[in-house]
Order: structure tokens, then sequence, then C-alpha cells
């Protein structure tokens, strides 16, 4: 299942990742401001000094695979095919590109992680791209591909100031820094374990969601909680107008009596 991959192989816990506090915000700011595409390298000026960040060792830092398919339109067309019914929550195939609630909750986490730490869209994640579930299909059915060659590429696009990307990899950014002699960074720490999936939560978001699938509440578990909690606060309201109104009932009555 998807989650096996999840579990096992998507885990990014660098042993030394910087606390993206004051300082290192500014170093991401100067990458970002600075950052230029030449011969295929990201170029850039941190605090004065130029850094240079190329394919190579891009893919040397984080070890990424070299082989396999560099272009997602190339996962075989019946391996796509399969997954648009395994994916789907009702056994209906469903559309390359569709909303991510009629995906099996395993998959709806393995659009969010892809959507949100390596394509990092800006904007509403409700909807599958056909790009992500390419990628999606890749990784379940175990499809070689150049993961150096991907990233690599979609850094470059959050640095091309002519596209409006989102800027993320703000974790792999500062490692990559930190790895330069020329650059002087602040300390680093331990990547934050909440950041890090393990089989256990990747389980316990799967078995909550079906929990709330079998009981029949379909709403998406952020919709859910903004319903309880608007109904909690209509609840207080008309507890809060109750009381006052016999607190009302019970003014006029005291009243009453001393009158008479």
């Amino acid at each position: 299942m998807a989650y096996s991959y999840i579990s096992n192989a998507l885990q990014i816990n660098f042993d030394s990742v910087l606390s993206i506090q004051d300082n290192d915000g500014m170093e991401l700011e100067q990458f970002f401001d600075t950052a230029l595409i030449q011969d295929d390298d990201i170029t850039c000026a941190i605090s004065g000094k130029y850094v240079a960040i190329s394919p190579s060792r891009f893919a040397g830092v984080f070890n990424l695979p070299t082989d396999g398919l560099i272009d997602l339109s190339e996962v075989p067309n019946d391996l796509v095919l399969k997954a648009r019914a395994l994916f789907s929550r009702s056994g209906t195939p469903v559309q390359f590109s569709c909303k991510k609630r009629l995906l099996k909750w395993e998959f709806c986490l393995l659009n969010d992680i892809l959507a949100k730490s390596i394509f990092v869209k800006a904007g509403s994640f409700d909807a599958v791209t056909h790009e992500r579930f390419l990628m999606m299909t890749a990784i379940h059915y175990g499809v070689k591909i150049n993961w150096s060659t991907i990233l690599f590429e979609i850094l470059k696009e959050m640095v091309d100031r002519t596209t409006k990307r989102a800027k993320g990899f703000a974790a792999q950014i500062c490692v990559l820094l930190k790895g330069d002699p020329a650059v002087t960074l602040g300390d680093a720490k331990i990547f934050p374990p909440l950041k890090v999936l393990s089989e256990k939560s990747v389980h316990t978001y799967v078995a909550t969601n079906k929990t709330i699938d079998s009981s029949g509440d379909i709403e998406e578990p952020e919709v859910a909680k903004v319903a309880v909690l608007k109904r909690r606060t209509v609840s207080k309201k008309k507890s809060a107008t109750t009381i006052d109104k016999k607190a009302d009932v019970a003014l006029v009555q005291e009243i009453e009596e001393k009158a008479v």
C-alpha cells in the first residue's frame, strides 16, 4: 500500500537541519532574492559570498536516485488505469485530476505530502492534479524515478522569477548552504520529530478517517471541526439567551412581590 512507502521511504530526518530562526530566515531570503540559473546550476549570493548548487551536489547531499524516469508523463498507461480504480474510495475509477475527497484516505495523505512538501503548491489542496496523480501512481507501483532530476527541476522553478511558484524546500536549502565552506550559518538542531512520518502516525491518520467514514460523516476533517465549533457556539448562545430570559422573569417577579 501507499502508506508502506510513506512510512519507510519518505522519512526525511536530517541529522543536522537548521533551526529556521531570524538569521537563517535571512539566509533563505537572500537565497531566493539572488538565486539565478546558470549553466544548469543554481547560483546565489549569501552574505557577500557566492554559492553554486549543481545537480550532482544536490543529488549527493540527499543521496537521491539518479536513474529512472525524468518525465512523469512516461509512467506506463496500464498502471495509471489501474490506479484510477485502486485510488478511488468508492471503487468507481476517478479522473486523473479530481477532488481528493474521492480518494482512499491513504492516498489523500500521500497527495497532501506531495502537494505541500514536494510541489509546494500555494492555495487550496482540495484538488489532485494530473502531475501528482502520475507521481502517486509511480510511487505506489514502484516505478523507478530519477528523483534527483525531478526535485532539482522543481527547485529551479522556485528560483525562476518569471514563474509564480511558492518558495519551499527551506530545510533542504539550509542543508545545502550549511555544507558550503564559504557560508557561515547558525547552529543546527535535529529535525522536529513531528515532521517525520512514522508507521504509527500514518496508520492513525488512515484509521481515524475510516472511522469518520463508517459513521456516515463524509466531511473533510477540517470541515467537520469547523462544523462542531459552530454548533458549540450556537449552543452556547442559546444557553446564554435562556439564562437571560430566566433572569428577566425572576427580576419581574421580585419587583411585583415588593410592590405588593
